[in-house]
């Protein structure tokens, strides 16, 4: 019996340790990102954990305003869907909304049926342009502004004890609505604005900041927080979800759906995301398609043996698939060795209308067979191009011994 031998290692069948070698900086690179994604996501849950949440105790959350509301005797009821919600409104109840913006027309249709007729008290966090037309009728929101201490320059009693407050986020404006007050102006506009609806009535409020626990303490926060929350002795506080089957409800029977796209629907922080990842992908294919530069001749500090630098540019070759510059550089020197055997001088060994005749002349061969061997195409693959050398060999001993 004979033992099988492993095959050689081939520029066309790499060895495992070559193709680690090729690989192992793109795989850092995207162990890097994944590690950097990670850690980001992390750190950001951790901070926008239970956002406007009374039962989350994060810089974000609102778990302080929410006991102080029950050391006052105002019991405090969290709920994620809309009909939740709107089962238990009534005039004995302060129904806080925490983003409208979140809810489609059909909910926010809904919405304003059931507050209309409840006698009781509505608070909208941060309406903008999506909701604040259907909840509130004849009201305006403009665009968000920065969070700032601002006076209340207004009438109402919970502003005017609170004093000075940090209000800011949108701004609300009245088109001739009666029964409003509007307090802390900025900009010609207002961030708190509260409308009269019969014996009810609907707080808007510009910014949500002024409960988040990181800054209830703060100036009058508290103070006007506790007041528009604790007029009444029961507070629905609803937090819309995505997984509320009354979002994909029909809108009155009509079939109209909620018409925002798919993008829409995407939290702004996965866009960024996937620009960045985009962009790492980018720089990582420009990276990795460096090519080659021009050779360069210079003097080596050490003396190397041939066989040793033949090799190693032979490697850089097979690294940057450049068969072209391998078989010019075989041919080349095959046409500078051959050409004093036949008296071809120098200058006319890379000619070929010098070159080939001579060549023929000598070993009685075509000059097609010859013009293919010493100036023919790039191979196409490694195994052509390990056939060229080896005609490349014969062609020579044949010319050394003729």
């Amino acid at each position: 019996m004979t033992e099988a031998t492993a095959a050689p290692t081939t520029s066309a069948s790499l060895a495992p340790q070559q193709i680690w070698i090729r690989t192992r900086g793109l795989l850092l690179a995207v162990l890097v990102l994944v590690a950097a994604g990670v850690a980001l996501a992390t750190m950001r849950s951790g901070d926008q954990h239970g956002r406007l949440d009374p039962r989350s105790a994060d810089r974000y959350g609102s778990r302080a305003v929410a006991e102080l509301l029950k050391e006052r005797g105002v019991s405090v009821h969290v709920v994620t869907t809309l009909d939740e919600a709107t089962a238990q409104a009534g005039p004995e109840t302060t129904l806080l909304v925490a983003s409208p913006d979140l809810l489609t027309p059909h909910q926010q249709s809904e919405l304003r049926a059931t507050t209309d007729h409840s006698a009781g008290r509505t608070v909208l966090l941060a309406a903008g342009p999506p909701s604040v037309g259907t909840l509130v009728p004849g009201v305006r929101a403009e665009s968000a502004g920065p969070v700032a201490t601002r006076a209340p320059q207004c009438s109402l009693p919970a502003a005017r004890s609170a004093g000075d407050v940090e209000t800011g986020g949108f701004h609300y404006a009245s088109d001739g609505l009666g029964n409003t007050i509007a307090c802390f102006p900025s900009n010609g506009l207002h961030t708190l604005l509260l409308v009269e609806q019969g014996a009810g009535d609907t707080v808007l409020l510009g910014s949500p900041d002024l409960l988040y626990n990181a800054r209830l303490g703060d100036q009058g926060n508290a103070s006007l927080a506790l007041q528009l929350l604790g007029s009444r002795p029961h507070l629905v506080w609803y937090l819309p979800s995505l997984t509320d089957t009354s979002a994909a409800a029909e809108n009155g029977g009509d079939g109209a759906h909620d018409d925002r796209s798919f993008v829409d629907l995407i939290p702004r922080g996965w866009l960024w995301g996937t620009l960045q990842l985009a962009l790492a992908a980018v720089l990582a294919a420009i990276w990795r398609a460096r090519r080659l530069g021009p050779l360069m001749a210079e003097r080596l500090p050490v003396a190397i043996r041939a066989s040793e630098s033949t090799e190693g540019l032979a490697r850089l070759y097979r690294r940057a698939n450049a068969r072209d510059r391998a078989a010019d550089s075989l041919r080349a020197a095959t046409r500078t060795r051959i050409a004093p055997l036949i008296g071809v001088s120098p200058r006319d060994a890379h000619s070929p209308a010098t070159l080939i005749p001579a060549v023929s002349a000598r070993l009685s061969t075509t000059g097609d067979d010859l013009q293919a061997v010493l100036f023919g195409p790039v191979p196409s693959d490694d195994a052509a191009l390990v056939h060229l050398a080896d005609q490349l060999d014969t062609l020579e001993r044949e010319v050394r011994t003729s």
